[in-house]
């Protein structure tokens, strides 16, 4: 494969060196990162969510924005807005942190949905509009946001249709114990999730890379019979008898980019049945809806994903 492949393949083994205990969500991030698909991280505090966007932003060199989203929090603080100077008698931009390549919106469900909306309206367009005035994201803009699963006072959840923006819904666990071992090696020989530390790190890729592997992402071939599988996944999916939604036309398209990504990833030229599988739980786990009563009878969303991989059979 190329320089960029082996490039990302580096990116992925410098990511797990840090974040350790967590190589299936590194190769997911990867992934799309690779596909062009904003994230949602959701995992209880202290897992390394914060951290793990800090070092993958450190490791392209790609220019890095934080926002704390409280109930408080103004459209505006995200995009920005126009000020009046008394000096000029002028109206002088205020660029919001939107206006950057890598975006952490920290505990997302913690602000109104209004303020929801301004965010998604960016991530969607690629665009923010400021008094009538369109002023375009940076070629990279990826927003990566997180989510407590376990607080739900003073929370306002992402409704369906914002939710399907979302490209993945990735699930952070607890590490291993002998992961965890090492996370507390690391800290004991020097290392701190500090800023200045992270800071000290070396990158490995650049924006302007990720970017070319994005292109050859989409050169990967995609033959006629595994587009017709993954037509199959999504209209079982719609007729699930645990599920009141299935997946949408975007979460299909999604889901055949993503497929490509891994492929690419993995250091093939073309699609197979085992990379649309490899992508199926977190590109669905945030876009299906299980009805009350599976709900209530206490089924897990992956369960019934992977009900719905196991009732489709490849065609070979």
């Amino acid at each position: 494969m190329s320089d960029i492949h082996s490039i990302l393949i580096r990116l992925g083994q410098g990511l797990n060196q840090i974040i350790v205990g967590q190589s299936s969500l590194v190769q997911q991030l990867i992934v799309g990162l690779l596909a062009g698909g904003h994230i949602i991280l959701e995992g209880v505090p202290g897992t390394g969510k914060t951290l793990l966007v800090k070092v993958l932003a450190q490791l392209i060199k790609a220019e890095f924005r934080r926002i704390q989203l409280t109930p408080d929090v103004l459209p505006s603080d995200i995009t920005g807005t126009n000020i009046f100077d008394l000096n000029s008698r002028n109206f002088t931009l205020k660029k919001g942190p939107v206006f950057t390549e890598v975006l952490l919106a920290d505990e997302i469900n913690r602000t109104p949905p209004k303020t929801q909306a301004a965010l998604l309206e960016a991530m969607e367009e690629m665009q923010v509009t400021l008094d009538g005035e369109s002023l375009p994201l940076p070629e990279l803009f990826w927003v990566i946001a997180t989510q407590n699963p376990l607080e739900f006072e003073g929370t306002y959840p992402l409704p369906e249709a914002q939710l399907d923006r979302f490209l993945f819904k990735l699930a952070v666990d607890y590490p291993e114990p002998a992961a965890e071992k090492q996370m507390l090696l690391n800290r004991q020989a020097g290392f701190a999730a500090r800023r200045g530390d992270i800071n000290r790190l070396q990158p490995i890729a650049t924006v302007s890379e990720i970017l070319q592997a994005r292109q050859a992402v989409k050169a990967v071939e995609v033959d006629e019979k595994i587009i017709d599988y993954l037509l199959a996944l999504v209209k079982t999916s719609r007729q699930h008898p645990e599920l009141a939604l299935g997946a949408s036309p975007r979460a299909a398209g999604a889901w055949l980019q993503t497929s490509q990504a891994a492929a690419w990833l993995a250091g093939r030229k073309f699609v197979t049945p085992d990379d649309v599988k490899a992508v199926a739980s977190p590109l669905l786990r945030h876009r299906l809806i299980l009805k009350p009563e599976a709900m209530l009878d206490g089924l897990q969303i992956d369960a019934v994903i992977a009900s719905v991989i196991k009732q489709v059979p490849v065609h070979r």
